[in-house]
């Protein structure tokens, strides 16, 4: 296990926020890599329902967690809802994202959420690994209906 240090991130990371979401971007899609864009990580960075951990090496950032605290509406409690977690590959197999999730659980406890959740694309083997070894599969299925930003115009 690493020693990295899990913390939340401010405005002044975003410069190192950039080349990870940039990285995620590219993993995910497949595409040609994104640039890395810092106006972009800046907004995510002050958007005022989102929340950031940063996973750091030393003073490289080399994960982050995006997060988001939720009504749950059957109880009346919160819930915390994981977005996106992405450890750069150098870092994989550290212990990293385990770490973010269990600093995530930590900040769960303080402010009483019922549960912590998140949606896991089922190609990532090892996420899906780690996943089911620290959690246990939601009765829920996930639905998505593609909403094209540019089709009103």
């Amino acid at each position: 296990m690493t020693t990295a240090e899990i913390r939340t991130l401010g405005q002044d990371d975003a410069h190192k926020l950039a080349p990870l979401i940039a990285e995620n971007a590219q993993a995910l899609k497949r595409g040609a890599p994104r640039r890395p864009d810092d106006y972009y990580a800046e907004r995510i960075l002050s958007d005022k329902n989102a929340e950031v951990l940063g996973a750091f090496s030393g003073d490289d950032l080399v994960g982050f967690g995006v997060y988001f605290d939720l009504p749950e509406l059957i109880t009346g409690l919160r819930i915390g809802q994981l977005d996106e977690i992405y450890v750069h590959p150098d870092h994989r197999n550290e212990g990293i994202g385990r770490r973010i999730i269990e600093a995530l659980v930590s900040e769960g406890k303080k402010r009483g959420w019922l549960h912590l959740r998140w949606i896991v694309p089922g190609k990532n083997a090892p996420a899906v690994a780690l996943y089911e070894k620290i959690a246990e599969p939601d009765h829920r299925k996930s639905y998505v209906i593609p909403i094209d930003r540019v089709a009103g115009d």
